[in-house]
């Protein structure tokens, strides 16, 4: 059936106002760029003040769509609903606190264009949020992929950091290629690329089980990079560590939310439905989430250099992510109660870690012996921090862990199913696990003694640091009152 273009046009220009926060990064993004090249030279952080300007403008925006409800526009390619409003909101809010962390850290440095490179990855986690059309999925994912690669090469001094560059840059595109091959396998099935239309769901059911597999599988290989689960984790350990630690906060933190909503919204497509491929989701999440636990935790027990024991951790986090997903029932509270907390937790963790290579040189763990009696404010709340990545109270990662476990116990209770019992059990079993390394920073700075004296570097990034302190008190807070948060998301 043809559709006059008058029409298409009127729904295009009827779509715009869903589309204000995304247009605020655009602008935002060409400004940076002009003013990087133009007036970066003249005028001292005036990118990093657009960039702030423009994210600040977004999330106001985006404020403002929090009452509207579930609607979608662009014919039908962009849906804006609580969960979606939500994780921009805390895209936006994450991203520029990492632009603040790149404006504190790197001031000797002309690094205008990394913000505009930020703001493109910004719109990309936005797309990712907002769409069941896997064409713009595949456009978000570029688009975040794209800018990470040029964010961890863009400050490369040595060889290690050009190393992990390009490991990164060619692992991902070795992974878009494999999804969009994929991508095209399943609309060749289908004719058609929305995962939540029934045309596409109609076209899974009639389709030949191996290949609906394949194409799942290829699918899923191009989020799983942006993820970094097991088996698509080898790239972020080094990646992670050769990265500047900004960058390696920002890589650990705020893609992993846009892919998390994607394949939330694809699971919760496909899962209502009974057959074949549904089981196969269900079952990639259970297999990716356990063995991201479990390798992600037993690997962390053997790292000396604290930026690959977090990009394990993060892995770690990963297969707790996934399973949180099955917590997203009636309700996305839980899940994304848990996003905030793990934003809160890395972001910390990072400025810590920061701080701490500034003041030492080194990122290892012995270069922390004995520094608990020199910084202890410092350690005090970086141990608070770790307390809470376990997930131990009163922290919000024990409230956040709490509600995930119990909802996948529900789901458990509701269909007796041993792959979420399997769940359960690891996911507690690889919480303990994970207190005999994140109990090692405290155990190196307070009670092992350092080797020879150590002359500590002056740092200037006192304003970074009482941010990190900032967020700390978030985590207690909002461990001991989840209410402030979890009454919002109403």
């Amino acid at each position: 059936m043809n559709v006059p273009i008058t029409a298409i046009l009127d729904q295009i220009l009827a779509s715009l106002p869903l589309f204000k926060p995304e247009f605020c990064l655009t602008a935002g993004f060409i400004c940076a760029i002009a003013t990087a090249l133009f007036a970066e030279q003249r005028l001292k952080n005036v990118t990093f003040t657009v960039t702030a300007l423009s994210l600040g403008a977004t999330i106001y925006c985006l404020f403002l769509q929090v009452p509207i409800s579930a609607t979608t526009g662009f014919s039908g390619m962009w849906l804006v609903d609580k969960l979606g409003t939500y994780a921009r909101i805390l895209i936006s809010t994450a991203t520029l606190l990492i632009a603040f962390f790149i404006q504190q850290r790197h001031t000797r440095q002309q690094n205008g264009d990394i913000y505009s490179m930020l703001l493109a990855a910004t719109l990309g986690m936005h797309v990712l949020c907002s769409t069941s059309s896997w064409l713009l999925a595949f456009i978000g994912i570029e688009m975040v992929s794209i800018a990470s690669y040029l964010l961890v090469g863009y400050f490369s001094q040595n060889k290690a950091q050009s190393e992990a560059a390009m490991k990164y840059a060619l692992f991902g595109s070795v992974c878009a290629a494999v999804m969009l091959y994929g991508l095209s396998l399943m609309y060749g099935l289908t004719g058609n690329l929305d995962f939540k239309s029934a045309q596409h769901l109609q076209g899974l059911m009639t389709a030949s089980e191996p290949l609906v597999t394949l194409s799942i599988l290829f699918v899923c290989v191009g989020i799983g990079f942006k993820l970094s689960f097991v088996p698509l984790h080898l790239w972020s350990p080094d990646v992670y560590q050769g990265s500047p630690t900004a960058i390696t906060a920002f890589l650990s933190t705020v893609p992993k939310v846009g892919a998390i909503i994607l394949f939330t919204r694809v699971y919760q497509a496909w899962s209502s439905t009974s057959f074949y491929f549904s089981e196969l989701a269900t079952w990639i999440i259970v297999v990716v989430a356990l063995a991201s636990m479990l390798i992600g935790n037993l690997a962390a027990l053997r790292q000396k250099d604290v930026k690959r024991l977090m990009a394990y951790s993060s892995i770690a986090h990963t297969g707790f992510l996934m399973m949180a997903i099955f917590a997203y029932q009636d309700t996305f509270r839980y899940l994304f109660f848990y996003l905030v907390a793990y934003v809160l937790m890395n972001l910390a963790t990072f400025i810590f870690i920061d701080h701490l290579e500034q003041r030492t040189g080194s990122t290892t763990l012995r270069s922390y012996m004995g520094l608990g009696r020199k910084l202890p404010l410092l350690f005090s709340a970086f141990t608070i921090v770790a307390v809470s990545l376990i997930g131990l109270p009163p922290t919000i990662g024990f409230i956040g862990k709490l509600m995930v476990f119990s909802a996948v116990f529900d789901s458990y209770q509701d269909g007796q199913d041993t792959s979420v019992l399997l769940l359960l059990v690891v996911g507690a079993l690889t919480a303990v696990i994970s207190l005999f390394f994140y109990f090692r920073i405290p155990l190196y700075a307070f009670i092992r003694k350092e080797d020879d004296f150590k002359h500590l570097q002056s740092s200037s990034a006192g304003l970074l640091l009482s941010v990190g302190y900032g967020l700390v008190f978030l985590v207690l807070l909002l461990g001991l009152f989840p209410q402030l948060l979890l009454d919002l998301l109403l």
